[in-house]
């Protein structure tokens, strides 16, 4: 039975035919590989050349998803705004934890094409678009042993270095900038990335501040080497681990924001990052709802279905409407920073607290029907439930991503 009811009634045909072909990936080959590596005792495992991930991967590169931010004339999908909302809904609905993976693969080779440079376009760009054997993996380090959420955030305070105490330094050595340092265990993708868009913190000899940047790293360079892949408890076949810097030498053309332009293209890249986190927990959302609902009308007590008893029936229409209400308003954010030459963060900001915080609350919910059986790993709610858990905290914290969005809108004011 079909729940719901697309309310976009000039959805475009294109974006339909998407959204079911990447439904049936999620449901054919996505969904059952996060089942199958959420299971792994050892985290190792779940990265070893013949676990499920590496087949999940191939499948997913073969279809090109990996390029789904890169455009059309450089081999990409080309997917922006509504397009890219509804491609990584239905993969958040597939499982969180692989739906982000194939999501950060993708991203320092999309703003490395941003800066139109040819030459590293070519070195880079272009093989990763023709990469049908993942064998090129992005990742995003941002956080770092004693830095998380304020990283994020460090764009409201106009580059102040007193304000963002970053310790991956790049200190500028003729040509090159040469990095020290360590990013956290929570890079996603982080031990089995070949490439990352870096944030660090840049520091000149003459004992200027240090400033905010960013960077287009390979990890094949000396010098670069990872940590332990995370035992954790949700999104398990989400890889993330340490890497570590020892005087990585890079070009300085690899700088690809500068301290100069770095608080305009950090609010792009945490715009576009906290809007994919509404979007793919939107999914993730309507899959704990959906698993709840069908449950619903097979659990029979009390001599019927338990969802003729009405206040079920109350607590599915509520998570119901938090579904749509999550997918209206990450759709819309998505859309609008899609388009606008200055994003509006707070909406992005908006979109990732709200809907992670509502994908948790259903979640929450669904173990509770299920009851009994929404405790046992036989049925999805318990893994759903765990996943959703764990989006409170990554990409920012709830709370931190609130209080920096309320900040905006009082700068607005």
């Amino acid at each position: 039975m079909e729940t719901y009811v697309e309310l976009d009634v000039d959805l475009p045909e294109e974006i339909a035919e998407l959204r079911d072909a990447v439904h049936r990936f999620a449901k054919n080959v996505l969904r059952p590989a996060a089942i199958a590596l959420d299971r792994l005792a050892d985290p190792h495992q779940v990265i070893e050349r013949g676990s499920r991930l590496w087949d999940f991967m191939r499948s997913a590169y073969a279809l090109g998803y990996h390029t789904a931010t890169l455009p059309e004339e450089l081999g990409g999908l080309g997917l922006h705004g509504l397009g890219l909302h509804v491609f990584l809904e239905e993969l958040g609905w597939g499982s969180a934890d692989l739906a982000i993976s194939l999501a950060v693969a993708g991203f320092p080779f999309t703003a490395l094409a941003q800066t139109g440079d040819r030459e590293m376009i070519e070195r880079y760009v272009r093989p990763f678009v023709a990469d049908r054997e993942a064998k090129y993996i992005g990742c995003w380090p941002v956080t770092e042993p004693a830095h998380g959420s304020d990283w994020g955030t460090s764009i409201l305070d106009d580059n102040d270095p007193t304000n963002n105490g970053g310790r991956v330094i790049a200190r500028r050595d003729g040509d090159c900038y040469v990095i020290n340092g360590q990013k956290a265990a929570w890079v996603s993708n982080g031990t089995i990335s070949t490439h990352g868009l870096t944030y660090l913190m840049t520091a000149a000899h003459n004992g200027s501040p240090r400033a905010a940047a960013a960077a287009f790293i390979p990890f094949d360079l000396p010098g670069v080497s990872k940590g332990r892949p995370l035992n954790k408890l949700g999104q398990r076949a989400l890889n993330q681990g340490e890497i570590f810097f020892d005087n990585v030498r890079v070009p300085a053309k690899y700088m690809l924001a500068s301290p100069d332009d770095f608080q305009l293209a950090g609010a792009r890249v945490l715009s576009s990052a906290n809007g994919t986190m509404g979007a793919v927990f939107t999914g993730v959302a309507r899959s704990a709802f959906e698993a709840a609902f069908d449950y619903s009308r097979q659990r029979v007590q009390g001599g019927k279905p338990i969802c003729e008893h009405q206040l079920v029936q109350r607590r599915l229409f509520d998570m119901f409407t938090k579904v749509e209400a999550c997918r209206r308003l990450s759709r819309a954010a998505m859309i609008y920073n899609d388009r606008a030459p200055i994003p509006a963060l707070e909406y992005a900001m908006a979109s990732k607290t709200f809907c992670t915080q509502a994908a948790f609350d259903i979640a929450s919910d669904a173990v509770q029907l299920f009851g009994g059986n929404g405790l046992s790993k036989e049925y999805p709610v318990e893994k759903i439930f765990r996943d959703a858990r764990a989006a409170l905290i990554e990409d920012g914290t709830n709370d931190v991503l609130s209080l920096a969005g309320m900040q905006l809108i009082l700068m607005r004011g």
